[in-house]
């Protein structure tokens, strides 16, 4: 059986994505609470999401969702998020089979926090909003722990970060992201249409197909996949599951393993004659002969075969979810309209459910849940860190962003009415001021219980 690929240093690599992209991620929110509020630019934000998204053959449009074109704002939540998800999906599948979710010591006590991280907000909204059924249907919204926000207030400290705290921010984020997909597909879907999810799992078995017959083309997985999508979009699920779905249905392992290719490689290289070159040929290109570009070719292929079809697509969509998809998702949702607001707005209703869920509510779910863990044996401490440390890093969990904007849009879709566009606006306020008061506390925590020798490092 062929071993499956390590991911590079855990989960550094990841924070390292995330931590890149969190910056523009602040660009962008800034620039929609601007365009929301100007009143130059308030009406053309508003009107540029109710525009029609069309990709249309003869009467066939493939952004359509029961006979009805998609606007802006649904080609981004659904179209363009199905790929984030599919991201997600490679991620969580990734870290179950080889990365720090794939031993029950590893993945215990991120699980375990998260699930805390997932219950208390929940418990915490309904506290808020209790008894009035529309306010009730945002209970998930303050569930969700952004990666990118989070990791990247964490990487502002360094060093003095002990790297099985940063680890055990990671791996929680990821199960919190698996836990909102979960939400998602059991909650926020519709009354479901049996031709189209019929079809859908037609597509989900021939996936499966190919992965059993070690079919390892992107040119094969991303075609079905888009078609799994409109296959979800029409039949009632939400369409983004079909990202996640996708992921776990690409494959993760290499045919002949890691050392089976190495060699092959190591071979061919030295067939490849040793020539040695003087100071003006290095600057000039090398004519090859027919032999040399079919060995070049070999070692080319055995190259691509030591990648991974999940890794190779994982490393695509990299640049392109963080550093396009997320921030146009963050500009089109982060427009919160102040007007007819006041300080007060956000001491009542969802904005305050929202706000407390995530700054009280996700803290104290993770850092409870984990204790307890720990003090029952079933789980250690993250190396290098202690209860103050640890419990800082809880509290910058309370940072939601990206999936909890995504869940807002899903409880209070527009055709509830204006009581629900409204709810929307205050639940996108307690998001952003529940974010900015984790991230602040949570800074103030690192700053005062982190190792102060370390800084200079």
């Amino acid at each position: 059986m062929s071993k499956i690929q390590q991911p590079d240093s855990s989960l550094s690599g990841l924070i390292q994505r995330y931590v890149s992209a969190s910056g523009l991620l602040i660009v962008a929110t800034v620039l929609a609470l601007v365009c929301a509020n100007l009143p130059a630019t308030r009406h053309l934000y508003a009107w540029l999401w109710e525009q029609p998204v069309s990709l249309s053959i003869g009467g066939f449009n493939f952004f359509s969702h029961g006979g009805h074109a998609m606007t802006m704002m649904d080609f981004i939540n659904d179209f363009l998020m199905f790929f984030f998800f599919l991201s997600v999906g490679l991620e969580i599948k990734r870290e179950v089979l080889c990365g720090e979710l794939s031993t029950r010591q590893k993945a215990l006590l991120p699980i375990i926090g998260a699930c805390g991280g997932m219950l208390m907000p929940v418990i915490v909204f309904f506290c808020v909003c209790l008894g009035h059924p529309l306010m009730e249907r945002g209970c998930a919204i303050p569930m969700a722990t952004d990666i990118a926000f989070s990791l990247g207030v964490l990487s502002m400290f360094g060093k003095r970060v002990p790297l099985g705290l940063k680890i055990f921010l990671a791996a929680l984020a990821v199960a919190d992201d698996l836990g909102g997909i979960i939400v998602i597909a059991i909650f926020y879907s519709q009354g479901l249409n049996w031709p189209y999810l019929i079809g859908a799992t037609a597509i989900v078995a021939i996936l499966l197909w190919g992965n059993h017959k070690d079919i390892r083309l992107k040119q094969f997985y991303m075609p079905l996949g888009l078609i799994l999508w409109y296959m979800v979009l029409n039949s009632g699920i939400h369409a983004t599951i079909a990202g996640v779905v996708l992921a776990f249905c690409i494959p993760a392992n290499l045919p002949r393993g890691t050392r089976y290719y190495m060699e092959y490689i190591r071979e061919y290289l030295k067939e490849y004659p040793d020539i040695d070159f003087n100071e003006e040929d290095r600057k000039k290109a090398m004519v090859l002969d027919k032999v040399d570009i079919q060995l070049l070719r070999r070692i080319e292929k055995a190259s691509d075969n030591l990648i991974s079809p999940l890794q190779d697509i994982e490393d695509y969509l990299v640049l392109p979810i963080n550093y396009l998809v997320i921030p146009i998702f963050a500009f089109a949702n982060a427009g919160v309209d102040f007007t007819g607001m006041s300080i007060g707005s956000l001491f009542h209703g969802v904005a305050l459910g929202v706000f407390l869920g995530l700054l009280v509510g996700k803290f104290s779910g993770v850092l409870s849940f984990s204790w307890l863990s720990i003090k029952l044996g079933w789980c250690q401490m993250p190396e290098g860190g202690n209860w103050k440390s640890f419990a800082s890093v809880c509290m910058i969990c309370g940072i939601g962003f990206t999936v909890s904007m995504f869940i807002a849009a899903l409880s209070y879709p527009a055709h509830l009415g204006t009581e629900a566009a409204e709810m929307l606006n205050e639940a996108k306020l307690g998001i952003l001021c529940g974010t900015v008061a984790s991230a602040l506390v949570g800074s103030l925590m690192l700053n005062y219980t982190l190792p102060k020798e370390s800084a200079k490092a």
